[in-house]
């Protein structure tokens, strides 16, 4: 059964068609990256409507959808709600702007579906991966990883947040990456504090922590890890922290499989961030889920009502942050099975002094 197919059993039975524009939803059904184009799916057939930048490509890529060269866009969509007996289509509600609506209302004959059944659709087939998906965010891992242990030389005092995140990024692009997966972050010393910090021209320092979150893109599917590493020796407190974050860590991934609430994985790690005395330090969700988007569902949160089935994935990243101090996160992402889970991040955890 091909994805369209899945996508029209997902939809209520009055919907005779969906209309596709969103960049990556559109990639996640043809398989293939492109700044534009139209996917309409009905219930005998599906097209990709795509104007003469990406014809060749298409016509040699996309393979479970007849290839349509653009002209009048909406006249040859509804020359095929003509022939396909189209009344009632649905919409990206989450994606489609109001401009857009209103033109789709305007032009095309057929009832416009603009309530959540088709966005809710998509998310039920995004939000569980299958093997071939599982394969090529383990590849941007991997390159994530590598680009891990080739920063680990690299890092030493005068060296500047700015110059480690390039350093990551130029070995994941220069790697196999496609692209970067978010913005690096690099931060160090006070800057660690600051969860979702901004790399500077701030040099690292003997002694404090430098915290690297980041991750790679392969073929459209996103890595994402951090890792804290400490420049020289540490402090007592800040190895203190450091095993709160990594012991919080380890007992969320010990909860994690089918069946589990995300509002339980969560508290697994929150309270034993709690019972130390920093839990008004832990102020971020425990995890999301990551695919073809960077941040997608599941979340584990403290209000989420996912429950996890198998081969959803989610990231399990903790962390303790005190300002002006220095700041700790570590983060991994898994893979959900029936009796547990399965890491995907394989780099070292323990603290690593350099």
């Amino acid at each position: 059964m091909t994805k369209y197919e899945r996508l029209m059993q997902n939809l209520p039975a009055h919907i005779d068609a969906a209309l596709i524009t969103e960049d990556v939803n559109r990639r996640y059904f043809t398989g293939m990256k492109s700044s534009a184009g139209t996917v309409l799916v009905t219930r005998e057939k599906a097209y990709l409507i795509i104007d003469f930048r990406y014809i060749e490509k298409a016509q040699k890529t996309v393979h479970d959808a007849e290839v349509i060269m653009q002209d009048k866009l909406y006249e040859q969509i509804n020359g095929l709600f003509a022939k396909h007996g189209i009344k009632t289509v649905a919409i990206e509600s989450r994606s489609v702007t109001v401009s857009e609506l209103n033109a789709m209302r305007k032009r095309l004959k057929a009832e416009i579906d603009d309530t959540d059944a088709l966005s809710d659709a998509i998310d039920k087939l995004r939000i569980v991966k299958t093997q071939d998906e599982i394969d090529k965010i383990i590849k941007a891992q991997r390159i994530a990883e590598a680009a891990f242990e080739d920063v680990l030389n690299f890092i030493r005092p005068g060296v500047t947040e700015i110059e480690v995140g390039l350093h990551l990024d130029y070995y994941m692009l220069s790697h196999g990456a496609e692209a970067l997966s978010f913005e690096t972050i690099a931060v160090s010393g006070p800057n660690t504090s600051l969860c979702h910090g901004v790399p500077t021209d701030r040099q690292v320092k003997e002694g404090e922590f430098v915290l690297m979150d980041y991750g790679a893109t392969y073929d459209g599917y996103h890595s994402d890890m951090t890792r804290t590493v400490c420049v020289g020796k540490p402090t007592e407190k800040m190895e203190k922290i450091y095993d709160i974050v990594l012991n919080a860590q380890l007992a969320a991934l010990g909860r994690i499989k089918a069946g589990v609430c995300g509002a339980d994985i969560d508290k697994v790690a929150r309270d034993i961030i709690t019972e130390a005395g920093y839990g008004e330090a832990f102020g971020h969700s425990l995890g999301h889920g990551v695919g073809m988007n960077i941040h997608e569902t599941p979340n584990a949160s403290p209000s989420s009502k996912h429950i996890f089935e198998e081969n959803m994935i989610v990231t399990v990243e903790p962390g303790i942050y005190l300002p002006d101090e220095f700041g700790v996160r570590i983060e991994d992402f898994v893979i959900v099975k029936q009796n547990g889970c399965e890491n995907m991040t394989l780099a070292k955890k323990n603290l690593i002094s350099l």
